[in-house]
């Protein structure tokens, strides 16, 4: 199993760069064609009465236009993707960006976008939340820090549900490329816990992959044990299960999940 083609997502309002120095580590390492896409929706100018005139309708679409030629530019002008680029798809868009993007990830093994928007800023990049419950496709979500993408040490978020499987599943080509795989689940009930993590370890060195296992009683939320352990052994990606809307948003937008798993300078690679 491996990663054929690559899509990165690009924000046409902002730079682009981590992820696009993500996206040719990958290409490189699995020699993968890359797509390029950028999605854009009107940002909307028009009067509280609902009316807009031509020359706002005309400024409305100068920007997208705009906005998807800027996020072109940068992507062709990578020095890294040149040799693996198969084409790069700009779509002018009323549907919301999301599903835009997570429709044309069906040609692509791995979607790899970056942790944004800010809340409210959605006509240009995907709400990351609905992007991983939508796509189909594992997601590999970039921070804005400079990071690696040359996935050395690997964390499972482990838990025994349907998402995780998947993830594990989906990872299966970074974790053989892997230096160190860490199967990792907190618990408030580590015993219990060990039989689900002992097949799950016998499963993936059945596929010639060694990992250490870590069963931890909980410390505060199953968040921060994971992510605390994620730290000590200095991980550089986590592979986790998208469990639900409400859930997913906040690991993307807010609250303790972003700040601890989607780490400033860690990727996390999520399955739904």
């Amino acid at each position: 199993m491996t990663y054929s083609t690559l899509m990165v997502h690009l924000d046409g309002a902002r730079p682009n760069a981590a992820v696009l120095d993500a996206t040719a580590t990958l290409a490189k390492q699995y020699d993968a064609r890359v797509i390029g896409i950028a999605a854009c929706e009107p940002v909307q100018f028009g009067a509280s009465d609902g009316y807009m005139d031509g020359a706002l309708a005309v400024l409305e679409r100068d920007i997208v236009t705009d906005e998807l030629a800027h996020a072109k530019v940068e992507f062709h002008a990578h020095a890294g993707l040149r040799s693996h680029v198969l084409e790069w798809r700009s779509i002018p868009t009323l549907e919301n960006v999301a599903h835009t993007i997570a429709m044309q990830a069906r040609c692509a093994d791995l979607l790899i976008t970056g942790v944004g928007p800010v809340p409210g800023d959605l006509s240009t990049h995907a709400d990351t939340g609905d992007l991983i419950l939508r796509a189909g496709r594992p997601v590999l979500v970039v921070p804005d820090a400079n990071v690696t993408a040359d996935f050395r040490n690997v964390v499972i978020a482990w838990t025994d549900t349907r998402e995780c499987r998947r993830a594990v599943m989906d990872a299966l080509p970074m974790l053989h490329g892997a230096d160190r795989v860490t199967l990792v689940e907190a618990s408030n009930d580590p015993l219990g816990a060990r039989d689900g993590i002992e097949d799950l370890a016998g499963w993936l060195d059945r596929h010639g992959i060694g990992a250490d296992r870590i069963v931890s009683r909980m410390k505060g939320s199953g968040a921060q044990t994971l992510a605390a352990i994620a730290t000590e052994v200095e991980a550089d990606l986590v592979v986790a299960g998208a469990y639900g809307h409400s859930r997913i948003r906040e690991w993307a937008f807010g609250g303790v999940t972003r700040d601890l798993l989607l780490h400033e300078r860690r990727c996390t690679l999520l399955s739904h």
